[in-house]
């Protein structure tokens, strides 16, 4: 049976890579050692959602395993071990937080780097011809975006409607001469080396650049998946902390249904060395304001929340991406989530379990 790897399994396009590939017919074998739990607390686990996949995906033949991807012989010999079966390498374990990588840069790049390079090289040398698929972020560029001449417009910020950018920031945007945070950074390294080693090695690669990933599987937390965290604290009441821009500052979702769906139409035609802007796009974006009168709408409850002057290091002031590449190179996909069906599945699939666990 043709298998894949999918690192990160626990985690939101992780757990959904494994859902959607074990219906296409694969047998999936996640990679997952809980590192979200040490990011970002206890809360933030992806124990829950490692064992539904087990209970759902256990019988069609998905298992996971406990490995860090740090572990460069471990990775090596999984790769050896299914060798003769193996098609995809979906990769999306990572870091993703730019606060916490501040707190400890080494392992933010040990394992969004080095990690990463541990599996290009067991793909290199075991199965180079193996799909490897990169969930890289739009952080690559740093705070590029924030030079665009942005104005207010009702409860966010917006480029002209005449800008070359006003459908979305395409992948010829720099990454160079801007602030990226530490983060950034160690993305950027990996997302260079999944493209050199495409490039070196003719391994087909893409890079997804991926805007705001979300969904209903989503352990949203205070430093990262700012979607499913606002709808959380909107749910629970937990006071809710705006960083700077004054609310306006705009950010596109994508689901990550739309995400996997992506994922399986490179797969199916790979090339080499792709790099692609994935996100939201036109379809799905809103401003920080715009985003809690939803959560307030959806829940029917209202937010506590505050405004610090204070924004984060490197972050957008306003980020839509131009998907208009990948669905020119691959036009069977398209977005099918817009913004209001993605926060009501949020809301949806997570009411309940929020509730409990904050009267607990």
């Amino acid at each position: 049976m043709p298998t894949v790897i999918v690192t990160g399994s626990g985690g939101l396009i992780g757990s959904e890579a494994v859902s959607h590939f074990v219906r296409a017919g694969f047998e999936v074998v996640g990679v997952e050692n809980d590192m979200r739990s040490r990011f970002f607390g206890p809360e933030a686990s992806t124990a829950r959602t490692t064992q539904r996949l087990l209970e759902d995906h256990a019988a069609d033949g998905f298992r996971t395993v406990d490995l860090d991807i740090r572990d460069g012989e471990g990775i090596r010999a999984l790769f050896e071990e299914l060798e003769g079966d193996l098609e995809l390498v979906v990769h999306t374990a990572a870091q993703p937080s730019h606060d916490w990588a501040a707190s400890d840069p080494h392992t933010d790049f040990s394992v969004n780097a080095t990690g990463t390079l541990n599996l290009l090289e067991a793909t290199r040398h075991v199965k180079p011809e193996t799909t490897f698929i990169h969930m890289s972020t739009n952080k690559v560029y740093g705070d590029r975006p924030n030079f665009l001449p942005l104005e207010v417009v009702g409860e966010r910020l917006e480029v002209p409607s005449d800008h070359e950018y006003f459908g979305g920031i395409p992948t010829t945007m720099s990454i160079d001469h801007c602030m990226h945070s530490l983060f950034g950074v160690s993305k950027a390294a990996s997302d260079l080396m999944v493209q050199e080693y495409g490039r070196y090695f003719e391994i087909p690669t893409v890079c997804f650049r991926g805007g705001c990933l979300t969904g209903p599987s989503h352990q949203g937390a205070q430093l990262h998946g700012f979607l499913a965290y606002l709808m959380k604290c909107t749910v629970t009441g937990q006071p809710y902390t705006i960083f700077g821009y004054d609310g306006l500052q705009v950010r596109d979702n994508i689901h990550s249904n739309d995400v996997v769906a992506a994922m399986e139409a490179f797969h199916r035609a790979p090339r080499v060395a792709a790099v692609y802007n994935l996100g939201g796009g036109r379809h799905s974006n809103c401003s920080m304001r715009e985003a809690i009168a939803l959560c307030e709408n959806v829940s029917g409850k209202e937010l506590d929340w505050t405004l610090s002057d204070q924004a984060r290091m490197g972050d957008h002031r306003w980020w839509i991406s131009d998907v208009s590449e990948f669905e020119r190179d691959f036009p069977t996909w398209k977005l099918e989530y817009d913004l209001e069906t993605t926060v009501r599945e949020i809301h949806d699939a997570n009411v309940e379990h929020w509730t409990a666990s904050a009267a607990a």
